[in-house]
């Protein structure tokens, strides 16, 4: 008999009905983790608008730091062979430059817990002998990219709100980077980079995209300027953005390490 058909068979009167009842699973998730950070590296993550010259930037400043730092890759640019390759390959089969499929949550979920997966993959083994971590785009990105997204699709919440609200999830999750680099630069210029680097011209409604992901990304860093350090990289060629990120990843080491012997 089929799961429903016996749903469907009525008990006779006054006979309880001595089925075992589904039990309601919870979920919760873990609380905050603790601000001690004595023997972890140094975790900073690179953010921009697509074409800032990020990715270029953030290979650059790993060359130069060696074997000290451990540089993550853009989720974008995982191997397909692996499981976050074959989950971009499948948001991305429609081809949508921002892996809109039309389901926006469940997008943006499928991207958290790709970066929550990076987080807990990073064991002692791993990090042996690593003082910083260098991540080409972090959680600000989903947090930013997908609230423009979301945005989109329901007018009514502020992308502003949708965006903080991805970033408070994440959060209950892994922690944020401890220091964040923004570029920041000419958006048409990137916006042309970018076009040209896949190929293809960038729709209208690509390109309100990168416009409201560059005014989240301020207001992300104007709302925490601890954590943010903005670099204005207009007219800089891809060497001159490396130098600048590779200098403000090396100064947020040494804040750190004057924060530690103090």
């Amino acid at each position: 008999m089929s799961a429903d058909a016996e749903r469907a068979v009525p008990h006779p009167a006054g006979q309880a009905d001595n089925r075992p009842k589904a039990s309601t699973i919870t979920i919760t998730p873990p609380g905050p983790r603790a601000d001690d950070d004595s023997g972890r590296p140094l975790w900073v993550s690179v953010e921009g608008i697509n074409g800032i010259g990020k990715t270029s930037a953030v290979y650059a400043t790993a060359a130069s730091l060696g074997s000290r730092c451990l540089c993550l890759d853009e989720l974008t640019d995982q191997t397909t062979d692996s499981l976050p390759g074959r989950v971009i390959a499948a948001l991305s089969a429609s081809g949508d430059v921002f892996l809109r499929t039309g389901h926006p949550v469940v997008e943006t979920l499928a991207l958290l817990a790709l970066k929550f997966r990076e987080f807990e993959r990073l064991d002692s083994a791993r990090l042996d002998g690593v003082d910083v971590i260098v991540e080409d785009r972090g959680v600000d990105s989903v947090a930013v990219y997908q609230g423009a997204i979301l945005h989109g699709a329901h007018r009514p919440t502020p992308a502003r709100t949708v965006a903080q609200q991805i970033l408070a999830t994440a959060r209950r999750w892994r922690p944020v980077p401890d220091a964040t680099i923004l570029l920041t630069g000419d958006r048409k210029v990137s916006a042309a980079r970018f076009a040209a680097r896949i190929g293809r011209e960038l729709t209208a409604r690509d390109q309100e995209v990168i416009e409201q992901a560059e005014q989240l990304y301020r207001d992300l860093a104007a709302a925490e300027p601890d954590r943010f350090t903005v670099i204005d990289v207009t007219g800089q060629d891809a060497e001159g953005t490396g130098k600048a990120v590779e200098a403000a990843v090396r100064a947020a080491v040494a804040h750190r390490e004057v924060n530690r012997a103090s």
